[in-house]
């Protein structure tokens, strides 16, 4: 197809988002200013629907610009040193976390978007990363600090920045506003024109942005033109389920939010086919999933009730939550895929296990990780009550006790049961670094900062770490595991993060899943099994229904398995994944 040919596919497209968004503007000089800043008038690709831009190779790690320091260097150079030292060959892409100059929230306070916080180092530094691995970055569009320009503008009245923020009463009856916080839902600020107050889903340092003004949308398209510019490929919406407000409703998952990431979809997959945007909705099951669409929305969705329920299901030894939660899973469409993680540089989400955990089994979970150093945020209800929204805690002291156990000595062999069963469900893999590392919660950022998310994000001086990578510890030895994990499922056709998911029912202590690739020249059958309790399970091969017609072998030790006769034995959290060759 010619180029005209796509250019006139997407105005289509792009008059649609833009009737649905805006039906008052006028839709044709929008578009043409779309366009324009994304510099589509010369080259403009035709996507190809339903396209997989990912494989099994196919594994990224989550961290921040300052995650690793080395004194006398940029941060980004230090990270970057680590990734090609320690990480080639294992992941394929990381998530820098906003390295953006920030405020307050730990980069998601954002002053100026097309910038590199000078404490990092430059835009040469990032796309330098790009370069050599698959570089995701944050597109915080729900909000920007109340240090920015832009609202420094607002405040005096003035261009670009006057109308970019939402407005409220405090008279509104804003009860149904669905927020992750406690405070104050409006914050009072001093302009030219006197008071105003302004909507803060998050904090009174992070001001929401006024989608229904068309030039906030245009600000945002001219950003991620540049982002594609420094070499970004993956473009995480932050907070985007918050974007549209209404109201005296929940403010939440709005027909035109969805619109708007539609928008972002068509002008990024014509401007560059291998691009791929990936929605951090922070939700239940099933508003998350939404944000798919009609594999027209994101392509790829934050997996965020994983990491409740497999955390649940270590601790208590119980399956029975997180099978019936894959039961009920639909399989992601081709062009269209699950962003699994376990840990990340935020909490452990708790809204995401509402529907899947019960009041009691959430409350117990937030109680043992209490126990073993973790805090816990709140949020509003509309009755003025709060719930637990999240748990912070790295997650490998999260795998320090269970439930009526306490500490049992088995902390690293839940961790690594944990990471093995993320490694195989269907979907995109992702490290956070401090998992890769196996951090400990750090009390003395937290102490420092006042701040509950703190525990999980320490940051390694460099010589600190090669000391801790050293032979024999528990950092190395969990490095090296987990190393060798990813890489031997990048060799496995049946981990395709698109090839077929089945549960296998194994009863509460055992969990399971069958994968298996059907395409011509990578067909392979998988079958990965897990011991969630402290106990050594039996499990009878013949339970599993293997094909007696394949050779079984267990692919991390090696070990050929008969089809039919015998025991398999799964010591204390065990894992194993079982590989069929056809004879």
């Amino acid at each position: 197809m010619t180029g005209s040919d796509a250019q006139q596919h997407l105005k289509d497209k792009l008059y649609a988002h833009v009737e649905h968004i805006y039906p008052a503007e006028n839709a044709d000089e929008l578009v043409e200013k779309m366009i324009a800043l994304m510099d589509l008038n010369q080259r403009c690709f035709m996507p190809e629907p339903h396209k997989n831009l990912w494989d099994e190779g196919d594994c990224l790690m989550i961290a921040y610009g300052d995650s690793l320091l080395k004194e006398g260097e940029w941060p980004l150079h230090t990270l970057h040193d680590f990734l090609r030292s320690e990480c080639r060959g294992m992941i394929s892409g990381v998530h820098i976390l906003p390295f953006y100059p920030w405020s307050s929230d730990d980069g998601f306070s954002v002053i100026n978007y097309v910038e590199v916080n000078p404490a990092l180092g430059e835009w040469q530094d990032v796309s330098a990363i790009a370069r050599d691995f698959d570089l995701m970055a944050d597109l915080v569009v729900n909000h920007c600090s109340s240090r920015s320009q832009w609202f420094e503008n607002y405040k005096q009245r003035r261009h670009p920045g006057k109308d970019y923020f939402v407005e409220g009463d405090p008279q509104w009856d804003l009860s149904a506003v669905v927020r992750p916080r406690t405070s104050d839902l409006l914050a009072e600020v001093q302009t030219l024109d006197g008071k105003r107050h302004v909507w803060c889903t998050f904090s009174h340092d992070q001001v929401d942005l006024n989608f229904r003004n068309p030039d906030v949308l245009l600000e945002f398209v001219r950003i991620i033109r540049h982002y594609l510019d420094q070499g970004v490929k993956i473009f995480r919406l932050d907070a985007v389920a918050f974007l549209w407000k209404e109201v005296g409703g929940s403010c939440l998952n709005l027909s035109q939010t969805h619109e708007i990431v539609r928008l972002f979809r068509s002008l990024v997959e014509h401007a560059a086919p291998d691009a791929i945007l990936i929605t951090e909705t922070n939700i239940p099951l099933r508003e998350n999933l939404a944000y798919f669409g009609n594999a027209n929305e994101a392509h790829l969705v934050y997996n965020f009730s994983l990491p409740p329920l497999l955390l649940n299901a270590l601790v208590s030894g119980d399956s029975a939550a997180l099978t019936n939660w894959m039961m009920g899973m639909p399989a992601a469409q081709d062009g269209t895929s699950y962003f699994n993680f376990i840990a990340s540089h935020d909490g452990i989400g708790l809204r995401p296990a509402e529907g899947l955990l019960s009041d009691a089994e959430i409350d117990d979970l937030v109680a043992l990780m209490q126990r073993s150093g973790g805090r816990v945020s709140r949020r509003a209800l509309g009755s003025g009550a709060s719930r637990p929204y999240e748990i912070n805690i790295s997650l490998f002291d999260a795998m320090r006790q269970r439930q009526g156990a306490g500490e049992d000595g088995f902390q690293e062999a839940r961790f690594l049961c944990a990471h093995a069963l993320m490694l195989a469900l269907q979907g995109i893999p992702a490290f956070y670094i401090h998992s890769l590392l196996a951090t400990p919660n750090d009390e003395q950022r937290v102490a420092h900062s006042n701040h509950n998310r703190a525990i999980n994000r320490h940051q390694w001086q460099a010589d600190e770490l090669a000391s801790a990578l050293a032979e024999g510890s528990h950092h190395r030895r969990i490095f090296d595991t987990l190393k060798a994990m990813i890489r031997r499922r990048a060799q496995q056709p049946a981990f395709h993060p698109n090839a077929a998911q089945y549960p296998l029912h194994l009863g509460c202590a055992l969990f399971g899943l069958r994968r298996e690739s059907v395409v011509e020249g990578a067909e392979q059958t998988l079958l990965a099994i897990y011991n969630l309790s402290a106990d050594m399970q039996r499990l009878p091969l013949a339970e599993l229904n293997l094909d007696a017609g394949l050779r079984w072998r267990e692919l991390l030790s090696g070990a050929e398995i008969g089809a039919e006769r015998g025991d398999l034995m799964l010591p204390p959290y065990a894992y194993c994944w079982l590989a069929a060759d056809a004879e």
